[in-house]
């Protein structure tokens, strides 16, 4: 997610239908099957999501779902939105939303998790390593009203996290359950393959994560294989610009920009820098997205959302760093709840690097690692005279942030700092194929703060007292 402007009902526990026999077909990972349908009246998105699930950790007898969009409720224990962006966000004042699961077939069904953002299936039989089953989820989602992931603002319809999604597999046979904190991205997820049928209201258009397969009417199926996400915004305001780079095709989609093409440019560019740099962008399309959002934007597989109020020079910025988290979110995963600058420090120097070989849009090298220090310095002086003694640690819970400004600053600002300082150690040759070996190793994987390390380390330097340095919080910036 980009720092920009981060800077300035419960439901019951029902039992389920006859649970469906658990199925062993060896699918390559977990696939979803979901047929939805948009009321603009309601603000309502009724769903059926048939889940074809692969268990890729030790033998299970149930199977657990992040209920992302659940956190919008009223009386939710965590609040989606920050304290510092909620009155941007919540632009018509308070609004809630919830996930509501009315049914479920494939095993007995309850919801449960830190703040009712779990649903659990118990299996009719023990899923072994390797084994797939069938799970069908349906539900209703309501959405708010608010500048957000998911939500209704005031001139599109964001559905970021709109799905049930499988929980990742822990180390010690558990699921890596996602409590929605407000700081960061609270997501860790493996990759699946996606089929999406939607219908609009009419009108409506919609930007997706997937290439169109076929449309009927106001009914349109895409698809997107190996992805980690898959995300929709719909709008009646529409208007598109088109290219297609080294076979992908890139849409601008927008309704208020007299810069778009300025806009289509910058994202084109981006991603022809970043598969220069990096490897291969891996999707047949890349959507990127004019809407409401009160950070700067939002990264999904295959589609960015751009916050509309930015200015020209901002959203310039947040476009490059969206771009960045195709190859660092999307493409290579990592565990974005307690190693956030790994993603983020990461996009944000891919976003320097490019600017620093694209001059025309103004960002220098030196002015944004200048900024960046700044900025961090400004932070260390503030906390140490609020707390005492600020803490500078690198890998820590998204929970463990009392503010947004201290999760930029640490996330972002320090993980540049990081980049850039190992960057001049090592050299731009050794720098930059260990980038390519990190992103050739682990796309389609969640990587470790150590196998990224262990990249840079392979190109003949010995740098683990380095990241420990600035990771423990021991370097004085």
């Amino acid at each position: 997610m980009k720092k920009i402007v981060a800077l300035i009902i419960a439901a019951g526990i029902c039992a389920a239908v006859l649970p469906a026999a658990a199925c062993t077909r060896e699918n390559e990972r977990t696939s979803y099957d979901i047929t939805c349908s948009y009321d603009k009246q309601s603000r309502t998105l009724t769903a059926e999501c048939a889940v074809d699930y692969k268990n890729t950790g030790a033998e299970t007898e149930n199977v657990k779902f992040n209920l992302y969009a659940n956190a919008y409720r009223e009386g939710a224990l965590y609040k989606p939105v920050s304290d510092e962006l909620t009155q941007k966000a919540f632009y018509n004042g308070t609004s809630y939303g919830e996930m509501e699961i009315t049914g479920v077939t494939g095993g007995e069904w309850s919801l449960g998790g830190e703040d009712e953002n779990i649903l659990e299936v118990t299996l009719p039989e023990p899923l072994k390593e390797g084994e797939s089953c069938e799970i069908v989820i349906n539900y209703t989602l309501t959405l708010a009203e608010v500048n957000h992931r998911t939500g209704v603002t005031e001139n599109t319809v964001n559905l970021g996290n709109f799905y049930p999604v499988a929980c990742a597999r822990t180390d010690d046979g558990g699921f890596f359950e996602c409590v929605y904190y407000s700081d960061g991205d609270p997501f860790v997820t493996d990759c699946a393959d996606y089929m999406v049928e939607i219908t609009l209201p009419e009108g409506y258009s919609a930007a997706t994560s997937g290439k169109e397969q076929s449309a009927s009417g106001n009914t349109h199926t895409y698809a997107l294989n190996n992805a980690r996400d898959f995300c929709l915004v719909l709008s009646d305001e529409f208007s598109t610009l088109s290219q297609t780079v080294d076979g992908t095709k890139v849409t601008y989609y927008y309704y208020s920009d007299e810069s778009a093409q300025k806009k289509l440019d910058a994202a084109c560019e981006s991603l022809a820098y970043f598969n220069d740099t990096f490897g291969q962008y891996s999707y047949p399309t890349l959507s990127v997205v004019q809407t409401g959002f009160a950070a700067g934007g939002m990264e999904y597989p295959a589609l960015t959302m751009i916050n509309d109020g930015l200015s020209e020079a901002d959203s310039v910025y947040a476009i490059v760093h969206e771009n960045a988290h195709q190859w660092w979110y999307a493409m290579v995963g990592s565990d974005q709840v307690n190693c956030a600058w790994q993603d983020e420090g990461l996009a944000e120097y891919s976003t320097l690097l490019f600017f620093e070989n694209n001059t025309q849009y103004g960002f220098t090298r030196t002015g944004l690692i200048n900024t960046a220090t700044s900025e961090y310095r400004a932070f260390f002086t503030v906390y140490n005279q609020i707390f005492g003694d600020a803490d500078t640690t690198m890998t820590r819970h998204l929970k463990d942030f009392v503010s947004d400004y201290e999760y930029v600053n640490i996330a972002y600002n320090k993980g540049l700092i990081l980049f850039d300082t190992l960057r001049t150690s090592i050299g731009d040759e050794r720098f930059l194929a260990a980038l390519k070996s990190y992103f050739s190793d682990y796309s389609g994987k969640i990587a470790t703060p150590d196998d990224l390390i262990k990249c840079f380390y392979d190109t003949g330097v010995d740098i683990n007292g380095f990241f420990e340095s600035f990771i423990e919080g021991k370097i004085i910036i």
